[in-house]
């Protein structure tokens, strides 16, 4: 969830804010580059291998579906496999390669761990998500002994009583929560000068492919996490951008559900009209795995209501090596030329979806682009300032916090901690708002609204019948500037997250070494459509590679 630019916000004004376009992605300042596919260390533009280099991580790049015919099999079990990663993390995100993608690691996973062993030793598998360890950002309630904080101190010790319905969803699965992740703090909403990944409680999460590059937030510890192999995949959260564009540039697949498939509750917000949580995987049949389990009405989440005609879809089902044979595509030219090199890999992705089947209509422009970003901002201040209210309240007001105007006095009060590198203008600007009733609101949501769907995403699809839309998702990683904070990452996502419809990156090659997305995005409650057209896309290239934690690129030796 973030609300900065396709990636990210930086040292822009308001107005360029909402042309990027993405909370929780985060801009991004670009090398220059040959688009090749690296094979080895040095076709990534390293002369420098991480230090592990040589050694082999028994569980690198592993699918659910090969944990789970690991467990079936008896070659590993749950304990094994959970350990497996608990030690990565220890060896590799604090110390080693120092990539801070996790803030705290959950005490209790190996007993959880323990337990589903038994349950599948006596013939009780709950799902395909039975016993594999996942990673939660760290705005997700879990009621456990882990904490929930969005990375901020005035959270700090904040233990849920209940568990975010996403939590609930993925225990009844099976699933392992393995531990907290890092995040932009507050899911990039505080400042349009922050640096996408850092929190107080934190630090400065780096990428997985070169730890001194932004991993783009808020979802960057989500998305780092899984690059690096320290999960087997992970929940990230996206008001605009914060899915798709850490996904993007550490080279994995984010999907960002339709607002209200999957249920908001116990995760703390930023904007309702925009805010869902989504899988962060290495593969697109990982992420419909993890799609499946969380979709599901939830009674303290209205919007969720739709969601009922969704639940027991296997979203499996979508998987289709085949499922660009027929599909119309269109292709959103206004969100080339940021990066030639960038253009020249969606150019490829162009070509590949020809080849295998697709119809590509070209150009496939939403006019409203550039439009619907102000009256979204209005939106997303009026809302931030009344549902984290809601939230603070719901979790028993903790550490006294419990109005926006609260987490403002604590910040200032804790400057050196929360504020050494950036302020929280977005902050007081959304406090000097009024409540929901307001005039300027109910208008602003209306705009934003009638701008991203009738007359932006729905008018365009409907003009030239198609089944997806295209865009680059997002620049290469930048380098991490905490004196000079973000900068744009041009990033496609937000004409899908203001109209809160479904979207997915998936790996599209590299940049100097750097991973690249496509996003794909569609109409609301597309995902079975989307999960088609990315799987098959993502069969025909096998973009993704493994990322080496590599300290720096030197791209002097390129």
């Amino acid at each position: 969830m973030d609300s900065k630019h396709n990636g990210g916000e930086t040292n822009l004004g308001r107005r360029e804010f909402m042309k990027l376009g993405g909370l929780g992605a985060v801009a991004t300042a670009v090398v220059g580059s040959t688009a090749c596919e690296p094979r080895n260390s040095h076709e990534t533009g390293s002369s420098e291998r991480s230090w592990w280099a040589n050694e082999t991580f028994e569980l690198e790049e592993a699918t659910f579906s090969d944990l789970a015919d690991d467990m079936a099999s008896g070659r590993r079990t749950s304990v094994e496999i959970t350990q497996l990663y608990l030690d990565r993390i220890a060896a590799l995100d604090r110390e080693g390669a120092k990539l801070r993608s996790i803030i705290e690691t959950n005490p209790d996973a190996l007993a959880i761990a323990k337990r589903l062993d038994k349950e599948r030793a006596n013939g009780d598998i709950r799902s395909p998500l039975h016993g594999i360890p996942i990673v939660l950002k760290d705005n997700i309630d879990t009621a456990d002994l882990l904490t929930t904080t969005a990375g901020s101190y005035a959270l700090e010790g904040h233990v849920a009583a209940t568990d975010s319905h996403v939590a609930a969803k993925l225990r009844e699965a099976g699933a392992i929560i393995l531990a907290k992740a890092n995040l932009s703090e507050w899911a990039n909403i505080r400042s349009s000068r922050s640096s996408s990944g850092w929190s107080g409680r934190g630090g400065q999460c780096g990428n997985a492919f070169a730890v001194d590059r932004n991993p783009c937030g808020s979802s960057s510890g989500s998305g780092a996490s899984v690059s690096a192999n320290f999960c087997a995949g992970a929940i990230g959260t996206e008001t605009n951008g914060s899915v798709v564009c850490p996904a993007s540039v550490n080279g994995i697949v984010g999907l960002k559900p339709t607002v209200g498939l999957v249920s908001r509750s116990g995760i703390i917000p930023i904007a309702h009209t925009q805010d869902t949580a989504g899988p962060m995987t290495r593969s697109v049949a990982d992420a419909a795995v993890m799609l499946t389990a969380l979709v599901g009405p939830d009674p303290s989440d209205p919007m969720t209501i739709p969601s009922a005609d969704f639940v027991g879809t296997d979203y499996t089902s979508f998987l289709d090596r085949d499922g660009l044979r027929g599909a119309r595509i269109g292709v959103e030219r206004s969100y080339f030329g940021a990066q030639p090199d960038v253009d020249q890999l969606m150019e490829e992705a162009i070509r590949s979806m020809s080849t295998a089947g697709a119809i590509i209509v070209d150009p496939a422009n939403i006019p409203t682009r550039e439009s619907m970003g102000e009256p979204s901002f209005q939106v997303l201040l009026y809302e931030l300032k009344a549902d984290l209210a809601a939230y603070l309240e719901m979790s028993g007001r903790p550490n006294g916090m419990a109005t926006l105007a609260d987490i403002i006095v604590f910040n200032e009060s804790n400057s050196d901690r929360e504020m050494p590198y950036f302020g929280q203008e977005i902050f007081l600007e959304a406090e000097e708002k009024g409540s929901l009733n307001s005039s300027e609101y109910l208008e602003s949501k209306e705009l934003a609204r009638r701008l991203s769907q009738d007359e932006g995403i729905d008018a365009v699809m409907e003009h030239h019948q198609l089944d997806a839309i295209v865009a680059p998702t997002t620049r290469p990683a930048w380098k991490i500037d905490l004196v000079n904070r973000d900068v744009s990452s041009n990033g496609s996502s937000g004409p899908a997250a203001i109209a809160g419809y479904p979207s997915i990156t998936v790996p599209n090659g590299y940049v100097h070494g750097l991973p690249t997305g496509i996003l794909f995005f569609g109409r609301a409650w597309s995902e079975g459509a989307l999960i088609r057209i990315a799987y098959a896309y993502e069969q025909a290239t096998q973009h993704r590679q493994p990322a080496k934690l590599l300290p720096t690129l030197d791209l002097a030796n390129l």
